[in-house]
């Protein structure tokens, strides 16, 4: 191919610009897709769902540690411990926090076995405003337990946003 043909095909730098600036005028316009700040109930019982493949909920058997009101919602104290003994028979296989409030419902999901000792996990999660979160624990036998604690963040104090 001859370069006089391969300079006809290449577009000049105004042509770029000017393809630049009618994208950018179509965003102003039109905008972007715009999505809730904030996740719903609805939301995260969805989420929660999708995440234990729509099995059943039961309470019991999960136990959620959580302040009732927090100064910092950036780092906010969690400890879930489930009844279970981690043997073959009876385990725990996974374990999901969902929060009702937060940008997206999803805070963290963790895969568990026999070899994980203990059914229990403790960190530090975000979040937003005051609001419920919910903990599903998955067993091996397809059965699915929760439970849900409620946190206050103090005024002014929220970690997502």
């Amino acid at each position: 191919m001859s370069i006089e043909i391969l300079t006809e095909r290449l577009i000049t730098r105004r042509q770029a610009v000017s393809f630049g600036s009618t994208a950018l005028l179509a965003i102003a316009l039109f905008g972007l897709p715009v999505t809730s700040a904030e996740a719903t109930p609805k939301q995260a019982k969805n989420r929660l769902s999708e995440l234990t493949k729509g099995a059943e909920r039961q309470k019991g058997r999960v136990h959620i540690t959580l302040p009732k009101l927090t100064q910092d919602g950036k780092r906010t104290r969690i400890k879930v411990a489930i009844d279970s003994p981690m043997t073959d028979d009876d385990f725990v296989r996974s374990l999901h926090i969902v929060a009702e409030r937060n940008t997206y419902p999803d805070i963290a999901s963790y895969e568990l076995s026999p070899l994980s000792g203990k059914a229990e996990i403790v960190t530090r999660i975000r979040i937003a405003k005051s609001q419920t979160i919910i903990v599903a624990a998955e067993m091996n036998d397809g059965s699915v337990y929760y439970a849900k604690a409620r946190c206050k963040v103090a005024r002014g104090a929220g970690g997502c946003g």
